[in-house]
């Protein structure tokens, strides 16, 4: 079998068990095990199936059993549990991704018991306060450094390759993440252990440290905590359902406000997670073009070499906005690039991506640790006895704006920097990061919770580089490609909508970006429980962008019975009928908007193009003739001014806008009707000319020329061209074509 049936197959068996329909799922295993000669499982499979029937028979004989309910739960999550062996089974079989290869590999490394090895890695730690006395003593330290980072690697694909935690597993972790002595960095890197080992194999214990981890008072735990929870409380939304234990937890969280405000924090860092590529794809095609450009002018005029000698000023250059002035639009890119960085924004992955290539990250582990100096592998990557590399490292850890796996690579890519070059660097941004931290330092005392949201979003954006960067990453189940609608799942959900102000901030985020389908989904949930004009009009406005008219004019419509931009929303209103081919029903809510403004040209202007579609031709001269008056050189009028004076007899008058919008750059219809008044004229060979540049302009094919002919034919025929001369003329261009 191949992954993608194995999955497929498994997929298929959670949801009619989550559908609670027993019968399927049954076939369905059962067709695993013989198809793949599964029989270890064949007697457990056997005794849940006839339990089932059994219950099915008493139930239908109408035999009265109090205890049914939790008996049929139970059946279910121990079906769950089946296949959840039998599908582990399967992929270590059939599965080539990296996670397979290594599970396969592994072998307990640990040859003490998990006991022993706590009280090793917190002998570590005390051993490291004794400051040595000698460089023979500080390499001893150093090797010993090392050791214990290998056995925490060790532990990191120990918890991750546990299908299910035994209790000498619990126990050692309860203690590991309790010790005051195990470092922080590596309780997070374990974090990032239990989130893998829970998204491969479903454990209710795995769920139990992570809402234990959660209640941490340290932010680096507390967060990651947070995130890993999230991710598999989306994957596993129509199962958790069957374990009261998680609703439990969940249910008594939901009610404390520093878990509401985590919850929307780290659920709008899953939803800015699409707007990356999106980010990077700006970057490298709008704003690195334009530093490009600068980059010649910006090291004359700034005198980067004297910069180098200089100490550095908080103030801006002032010659830096004489230098902005010839690129007028790099400034306000820049701008709007600082902007998305303090929003937390993932800004830096393309500058990052192509330095994921040091030895450092063919460890899988490194790719989920924090940053932090002391970590051994970057003592073995570059030297750290000179005081500038030494602050350059202090520097980069205290960088908020950089995620964790970003900081590493900076650290590495040390060494391919000269000595100034890093000074330079150092210096520059110690200075940035020192207003970076103020600003953070503010915003924590006025908005509690900012530095857990740093740290979330620094960790997201890990996650993020290891699901889209690593060499191997078509291995894994891509998390970024999941929809993250939270407000859908059945547990998340539930919480989100006892909170209407959060789903709101949820909602207005999505419709901000432009992801219109989310956006509709939370706000009829929320005007169905509390309507409002305005949330009407956001819903019509979804509708409008994803072109379904029709329901976009229906909510509209509901928006008007609140007094809330008049204007506004008949011009939406008229601008529906208009799409869904009414320009009368159109023209009749242009004329109330014109009523409260009539000096707006964009209002007079769909007037005229509803009244064109009407063929009330003289009527729709007027208004264009209005616009053109009051907003002399508006090339908006030239088309439909054109095309009305000729279908009005006024050729003359059409001529001159048609050879206007000739020379302005023209468009096939342009060329196609300046032949049609050219023919009403009697100037066939002209005639010709236009249609022959239209066809070759263009390149339109034969057909797609008749067609659009055929619909001005009938226009044609009442400006007096001889219906007989038709076929003639058409002939010749033929020649031509």
């Amino acid at each position: 079998m191949t992954e993608i049936e194995i999955k497929n197959r498994y997929s298929e068996i959670c949801t009619n068990l989550a559908l609670r329909k027993l019968k399927p799922a049954f076939d369905s295993i059962e067709k695993l095990i013989h198809e793949n000669g599964l029989n270890a499982f064949n007697d457990e499979y056997r005794i849940q199936e006839e339990t089932y029937r059994y219950m099915l028979k008493y139930t239908v004989e109408g035999i009265h059993d109090p205890e049914r309910q939790k008996i049929y739960l139970k059946l279910i999550v121990s079906v769950f549990q089946l296949v959840d062996k039998i599908y582990e089974t399967l992929r270590i079989k059939f599965s080539s991704s990296m996670e397979y290869e290594k599970k396969r590999g592994y072998n307990n490394k640990f040859h003490t018991s998990l006991e022993k090895l706590f009280s090793e890695l917190e002998d570590y730690y005390v051993d490291r306060e004794l400051k040595p006395s000698s460089e023979n003593d500080g390499l001893i330290m150093q090797n010993m450094s090392m050791l214990n980072y290998k056995k925490q690697i060790d532990l990191f694909y120990h918890i991750w390759f546990r299908d299910e935690l035994n209790m000498e597993e619990i126990d050692f972790l309860v203690k590991f993440f309790a010790s005051p002595l195990i470092a922080i960095p590596y309780k997070s890197l374990m974090i990032s252990a239990l989130m893998l080992s829970l998204q491969r194999y479903f454990h209710t214990e795995k769920f139990s440290i992570l809402f234990d981890l959660y209640d941490s008072d340290e932010k680096q735990i507390s967060q990651r905590a947070m995130a890993a929870l999230l991710i598999n409380l989306f994957k596993y939304d129509k199962r958790i359902n069957f374990y009261p234990v998680i609703n439990g937890r969940l249910k008594i969280l939901s009610e404390t406000h520093n878990f509401k405000r985590d919850l929307e924090h780290i659920i709008f860092q899953f939803i800015k997670s699409r707007e990356t590529e999106k980010i990077q794809k700006k970057i490298q095609d709008e704003i690195i073009p334009e530093m490009i450009k600068i980059s010649p002018t910006l090291k004359d005029k700034i005198n980067l070499d004297s910069l180098m000698e200089e100490c550095f000023s908080e103030d801006k250059n002032p010659e830096w906005e004489e230098i902005f002035k010839d690129f007028p639009g790099l400034m306000n890119k820049m701008e709007e690039f600082s902007e998305l960085q303090m929003e937390g924004a993932d800004v830096f992955i393309s500058s990052f991506s192509m330095l994921k290539v040091f030895p450092f990250f063919n460890e899988l582990s490194n790719w989920f640790i924090p940053f932090f100096s002391e970590n051994p592998e970057i003592a073995n990557a570059i030297d750290i006895s000179d005081e500038i590399t030494k602050q350059l490292i202090k520097t980069i850890n205290s960088a908020p704006v950089l995620c964790n796996s970003d900081k590493y690579s900076f650290c590495l890519s040390i060494n391919n920097l000269l000595v100034e070059n890093r000074e330079f660097i150092s210096q520059g941004m110690k200075i940035e990061m020192d207003q970076f931290n103020e600003i953070e330092k503010d915003e924590e005392f006025t908005s509690p919770g900012k530095k857990a949201e740093f740290i979330s979003n620094q960790y997201i954006q890990d996650l993020y580089r290891f699901y889209k960067l690593h060499p191997r990453k078509s291995g894994f189940d891509d998390i970024f490609k999941w929809r993250f609608d939270f407000h859908n799942l059945i547990t998340v959900g539930s919480i989100l909508k006892e909170n209407p102000r959060t789903l709101r901030n949820i909602a207005e985020y999505y419709f901000s970006k432009n992801y219109f389908d989310e956006a509709i989904e939370i706000y009829n949930y929320l005007v169905f429980n509390e309507k409002n004009g305005e949330i009407y009009q956001k819903i019509a406005f979804c509708y409008q962008k994803l072109g379904d008219y029709q329901s976009a004019l229906d909510s509209y419509m509901k928006a008007e019975l609140y007094e809330l931009n008049k204007l506004w929303n008949f011009q939406k209103i008229a601008l529906c009928y208009r799409n869904l081919k009414q320009p009368a029903k159109a023209l009749e809510y242009y004329r109330l908007a014109e009523k409260i403004d009539l000096k707006n040209m964009n209002i007079q202007l769909s007037i005229g193009h509803c009244l064109l579609e009407l063929e009330q031709f003289e009527e729709a001269l007027k208004c264009y003739f209005k616009v053109e008056y009051l907003s002399p050189g508006n090339k908006k009028v030239w088309r439909p001014v054109g095309w009305c004076s000729f279908v009005t007899g006024k050729k003359q008058q059409a001529e001159k806008y048609f050879q206007k919008l000739i020379d302005d750059g023209p468009n096939k219809h342009d060329l196609m009707n300046m032949g049609h008044v050219k023919w009403s004229l009697r100037l066939r060979k002209e005639a010709i000319d236009c249609y022959k540049k239209a066809i070759e302009k263009f390149d339109l094919t034969e057909q797609e020329f008749f067609n659009i002919f055929e619909e001005d034919l009938h226009y044609l025929l009442e400006q007096g061209v001889d219906k007989d001369d038709v076929p003639i003329m058409l002939d010749q261009l033929r020649y031509f074509i």
